[in-house]
């Protein structure tokens, strides 16, 4: 196999790795120059970036709120367990005038701010603007877009997210590497139609629910979770009147 051959393999078939804290480092610098505010915010920056034991994704976007009001505002409103869940992706993560890798990370941290939140579905739409090539950390991307399609049982979504941290990410944490292999367990488990089914569903009622979210989407969950219990109570009835039934 000739070089370009090997190289056009590897870049198929290549794993993902987190960027290097160094590289990081100096994309944020830039990021803050390109703002014109790197002189006046330098001291800040350093203190952000010498921490020890703080991920790159939190040292970027801590860059991003030192410099840029309106991502300090959304990540502050992401985080806050009091404040009413969100509705939409915020327009800075969506605004293609903005550098692909603000908006990719800032998305990431959002989405992982709500994901802790349990607001899957708008952590979802924003992890679905891109993809965990563009991101800094790789095995934050997929850990979480697992968890959110894991929570809103969308199995086959969820179980490729799984592989893709799983055989893709060698250097993901091993507590990402251990829960992702405890939702493909569980997963493997799912039947469409059992009372395991309705329990998910439930649960996913009740979270919505203590999100404030009672409309048209929970009413038909719950809708379906009745009609799928009068369906087995209607089973076991006619069980019980057919011979031998008990």
């Amino acid at each position: 196999m000739d070089k370009k051959a090997a190289a056009r393999e590897e870049a198929a078939f290549g794993t993902l790795a987190p960027v290097p804290d160094a590289q990081v480092r100096i994309q944020a610098a830039g990021w803050l120059k390109e703002q014109g505010q790197y002189d006046a915010l330098r001291a800040q920056f350093e203190e952000i970036w010498n921490k020890k034991d703080v991920a790159a994704l939190d040292k970027l976007t801590a860059t991003f709120e030192l410099a840029d009001p309106a991502v300090k505002k959304v990540m502050a409103e992401a985080r806050d367990p009091l404040a009413p869940a969100p509705t939409e992706v915020p327009a800075l993560v969506k605004d293609t005038k903005r550098p692909l890798f603000f908006r990719a990370n800032v998305g990431l941290a959002y989405a992982k701010a709500l994901t802790s939140r349990k607001v899957y579905e708008e952590a979802m739409d924003a992890l679905a603007a891109f993809k965990a090539e563009q991101v800094v950390d790789p095995s934050v991307y997929l850990f979480h877009k697992a968890v959110c399609e894991h929570s809103l049982m969308q199995k086959k979504e969820a179980q490729e997210s799984i592989v893709r941290l799983l055989d893709d990410v060698p250097a993901a944490p091993e507590r990402y590497k251990m829960v992702a292999a405890l939702m493909h367990l569980d997963m493997a488990n799912w039947q469409d139609k059992d009372l395991g089914a309705i329990g998910r569903k439930m649960d996913n009622i009740q979270r919505r629910l203590e999100l404030a979210r009672g409309g048209k989407t929970t009413q038909k969950q719950q809708k379906e979770v009745v009609a799928r219990l009068d369906e087995i109570i209607k089973e076991l009835e006619n069980q019980a009147k057919s011979p031998g039934g008990s």
